[in-house]
């Protein structure tokens, strides 16, 4: 029991906690904070920035909000940035309903409402570019959150996430929101670096607790057991002490692969045998059938994996695909099944909402943008989600399924790291994914964050993880996805044209380069050599020993070892130079082959021979390929590079005219007649030649090696080789170092050096002065250029690439620098608009003279411009309707309107960086032209 004295200091703190800004903010919520929601604002209170680590669902929005509400009570600014548009406008709407429409505004490239107010959204590059342009809306600003801070990780946009955290104003408090990251105390060292005093706050924490699944064939399993192979207990999800991979699904995985050898071995089909099914628990979500027959251990269609979680209690359900073509081939699976999810209520609210915010579409587009289907698929309860979608779809999506009126939704994998749409379960159909070059594995981390959606807090008590079983699926291999966590923040900041003439003209080239030091990918690479330089010092002291012991008191042992290694190098040199000369031997001997030549086959143990029916081309530099027909009748083409040796014909046998090699019969007939030719020369056993000599006894170089070894004075050592042994040792430890110390010397002032050459190739054309520290007018005009391409397009305004153009025109050549097609498209070339070709060549000709001169200058080369959206565009800007302009451009209506946006985004920037009259006013123009319609279209609810 507490003494009086411990009594009164306790309710000493329940007064003066009362009293506190978060005591007062608590109170509007209606739910009691968590821990870590708690410790994160009272850090915010007491003046300390925060870094906040927490799984999706758990609440790290809080945070963000009390920073908001600290502004607004402190009389001061807030700032509440996203990585993308559609997060900004759903935090735009929240924010607006608990402060009201006075107190918040809203900047993105589409909507600017209200910008002076106190508290404003915006995405993130919308703060990177105020910051640069030094806007007076800084003035009085306190609090920025950063929401999906580990966006900084992103190679193409993670850079701003840094530039902002480094170029923010000292007294602004940070309040950063992460998803949980394995690096999450590195990360926030170096805030605390950057920004002074900052607080690490980790929560792994799930509110709602999670539940992980097998779905084989039409019935759920649970992934994790008891060791007795019985259903967990508890509320506490899956990943529990003394959880164990079920082994009733590991069982039935071995029983499939053995099945599967059999089958591949025998020819024949799987043996029909039951297995015993997983007695479900009360998480497995529904009953199942007691028994599971082998031949249903399929993967269930779309539809039945719909009907299991609808019975089961499981919807609404995200279920992630990794393709666009995959999502909305799912929804018509569904569809043509006659799924419905709805009830005939609320498929006429669906249809009402979904019309009310598409009314401003004009009717005529409706039929291209697949609106019908998309509304039919909507009132029975299923849609899709992904990039190619119109924004103001995916926005319908969004917010019928957070309404609880969409309960299927088939998602891209972008789903899992944009807007706040969680669901009772999550559906992975894969765990293999496309990632633009090759198919990859789903990474721990990926799986954490997709099922990371599954369990909305408030609503839900559990949230389901489930994954479809396919031939080769390895329960044990889902369990470590499921229960690993290394999802480490890597920076990909790097410096780039537009930011150092920023840098250069706001603080000097000096001082950028120290700002950039301080970069988080600049003190990950520092840390990485704090490791390796501890490792240097501790192999110099082992290398100093291995010295020690190879010390021959006869005379130098390195000498000696060096005469060792020089005589090994020399040996096998002459030993490659003889297997190459004896390459080009067996390849002419190969050329010399004709149809109807026996040879022998150059593998094998038992010599094996075959017929030569003709000579392929072979490929790049491998010579001609010789098409045979062996002893088993099986035809057979042997690369050149197979022939280690000259290849002579053992004897001839006569190749029919017309001979067709892919019929059985004509290949037995030639067969024998191949064995008899074989009998008739003694089976064609003919001696091997013999391989020449590597050289190495005529080398003159050689040979005097060898004597000045015999002739050193630890030659005669009894204990040579134990010191040659020790020599090994240190020679293999000295190179390792050598290449750690490389290591580090690469990794010091990485981002500093980059810097230096961006400024060297801008020095050279132009945009800063021939010492490379000041800004010239070119440069101030590239200061106003924020874009990938940003030099690229600085180079085409200043040499009059794009004069003369009209509106349609510009746009249609400024398109090659926004587009970026998805896929090869065959080399089929791009159709471009007659009046813009000239444009569009001299860009690529300026795009050609720049990456000849960043190779040059070894920084990281500009993407090659893209016509392939240039017709669509010109077409678009030009008036015509958007059915006209789809059909031709084999392009998602999604795709064209975020490529449109990001065009009029980059010509606003051109209309201001622009020194030509002209080309100001087309641009201005072009914008007008390109932004209507659905383009035009935006949605702030």
């Amino acid at each position: 029991m507490a003494s009086p004295a411990e009594r009164y200091a306790a309710a000493r703190r329940r007064s003066t906690a009362s009293q506190t800004q978060l005591a007062a903010f608590a109170a509007t919520l209606g739910f009691e904070l968590d821990p870590f929601q708690v410790q994160s604002c009272e850090a915010l209170e007491a003046g300390r920035g925060v870094l906040v680590a927490a799984p999706t669902g758990a609440g790290k929005t809080v945070v963000g909000e009390f920073a908001v509400h600290l502004a607004l009570q402190t009389g001061r600014k807030a700032f509440y940035t996203t990585p993308i548009k559609a997060l900004s406008n759903q935090k735009y709407n929240e924010l607006v309903q608990r402060h009201g429409a006075a107190n918040v505004g809203l900047l993105t490239g589409d909507n600017s409402v209200n910008g002076e107010a106190p508290v404003v959204v915006m995405t993130t590059e919308v703060l990177r570019n105020m910051l640069y342009a030094g806007s007076a809306l800084l003035q009085g600003l306190g609090y920025v959150v950063m929401d999906e801070v580990h966006y900084l990780a992103d190679r193409f946009r993670g850079a701003v996430w840094e530039e902002v955290i480094i170029h923010l104003p000292a007294d602004v408090l940070v309040a950063s929101l992460s998803a949980t990251v394995s690096n999450a105390e590195e990360f926030g060292a170096w805030l605390d670096t950057v920004r002074g005093h900052t607080d690490v706050i980790v929560s792994e924490h799930r509110p709602v607790p999670l539940w992980q699944h097998l779905m084989v064939g039409t019935q759920l399993h649970d992934l994790f057991t008891d060791p007795d192979g019985d259903p967990l207990g508890g509320n506490e999800g899956s990943l529990v002490p003394g959880a164990v991979v079920n082994p009733e699904l590991v069982a039935m995985s071995r029983q499939q692969l053995r099945a599967d050898r059999l089958a591949s071995t025998s020819g024949r089909g799987r043996r029909r045998g039951e297995v015993r099914a997983h007695q479900r628990g009360p998480h497995s979500g529904g009953a199942g059938s007691p028994r599971l027959q082998g031949p249903k251990r399929g993967t269930a269609s779309r539809a039945q994996v719909l009907d299991v979680l609808d019975a089961a209690g499981l919807l609404p359900a995200i279920t992630f695909i990794f393709s666009r073509a995959g999502c909305d081939a799912a929804v018509q699976q569904c569809l043509a099944w006659g799924v419905r999810l709805t009830t005939t209520d609320e498929g006429r609210r669906i249809r009402a909402l979904a019309e009310e915010r598409c009314s401003e579409i004009p009717s005529s587009d409706l039929a291209v943008l697949g609106y019908w289907e998309w509304l039919d698929g909507l009132e029975r309860g299923l849609a899709a989600h992904h990039a190619g979608l119109l924004p103001v779809f995916k926005e319908t999506v969004e917010h019928l399924f957070a309404a609880g009126l969409v309960k299927a939704v088939f998602a891209t994998e972008t789903l899992a790291l944009g807007v706040n749409m969680p669901a009772r379960s999550v559906v992975l159909e894969r765990l293999v994914k496309w990632n633009g070059q090759t198919h990859v594995d789903v990474t721990p981390g990926e799986y954490t964050q997709l099922t990371g959606r599954a369990g909305r807090r408030g609503i839900d008590v559990e949230g389901h993880a489930v994954v479809l079983w396919a031939p080769g699926t390895d329960p044990e291999a889902v369990a470590g996805l499921a229960s690993r966590r290394t999802f480490p923040l890597r920076s990909s900041f790097r410096p780039t044209y537009n930011m150092a003439v920023n840098l250069v003209e706001q603080v000097g080239r000096e001082a950028a380069r120290d700002i950039l030091e301080t970069s988080f990918a600049q003190f990950q690479a520092d840390r990485a050599v704090v490791g390796q330089a501890q490792q240097i010092r501790h192999q110099n002291e082992a290398l100093a020993g291995y010295r020690e012991a190879m010390t021959c008191h006869l005379g130098d042992f390195a000498e000696y070892f060096a005469l060792r290694q020089a005589i090994g190098d020399r040996e096998r040199e002459l030993s490659r130079a003889g297997a190459a000369e004896r390459r080009v031997e067996a390849s002419q001997s190969i050329g010399k082959l004709s149809g109807g030549d026996v040879i022998r086959l150059p593998s094998g143990r038992r010599a094996q021979f075959a017929v030569v029916l003709d000579l392929a081309d072979g490929r790049g530099f491998d010579g001609p390929s010789p098409r045979v027909l062996t002893q088993d009748r099986q035809v057979r083409t042997i690369s050149a590079s197979e022939f280690a040796d000259v290849t002579e014909p053992v004897t001839r046998v006569r190749v029919p005219k017309g001979f067709n090699w892919r019929s059985p019969q004509e290949r037995r007939d030639l067969v024998s007649s191949l064995r008899n030719a074989l009998a008739d020369v003694g089976g064609g056993d003919v001696p091997r030649r013999r391989r020449p000599s590597s050289g190495a006894d005529d080398d003159s170089t050689l040979a005097d090696l060898r004597a000045r070894l015999k002739a050193h004075p630890c030659h005669g050592c009894s204990d040579r080789e134990e010191h040659a042994r020790w020599a090994v040792r240190e020679e293999k430890l000295r190179r390792d170092t050598q290449q750690l110390q490389h290591r580090i010397e690469g990794r010091t002032g990485t981002i500093a050096r980059t810097f230096d050459r961006v400024c060297d190739l801008l020095a050279e054309l132009g945009y800063l002065t021939p010492d490379g520290l000041a800004v010239t007018p070119e440069g101030l005009a590239l200061r106003r250029v924020n874009a990938e391409t940003d030099l690229l397009v600085a180079q085409c305004l200043r040499h009059g690439a794009w004069d003369g153009l009209d509106a349609a025109n510009l746009a249609a050549a400024v398109s090659v620098l926004v587009n970026e097609s998805r896929r090869d498209e065959g080399g089929q070339a791009d159709r471009v608009p007659r009046r813009a070709e000239d444009a569009i060549a001299a860009t690529v000709r300026w795009w050609s003279d720049l990456t000849d001169r960043e190779e040059a200058h070894k920084v990281p080369v500009t993407r090659e411009p893209d016509a392939g959206l240039a017709w669509a565009v010109h077409r678009w800007a030009s008036g015509h309707r958007l059915d006209e302009v789809l059909r031709d451009a084999d392009l998602a209506a999604g795709d064209f309107v975020r490529r449109c946006k990001q065009l009029v985004d980059l010509l606003d920037q051109i209309a201001a960086a622009a020194t030509d009259p002209g080309v100001r006013r087309a641009a201005r123009e072009a914008v007008d032209r390109v932004r209507r319609g659905v383009v035009a279209h935006t949605s702030l609810t």
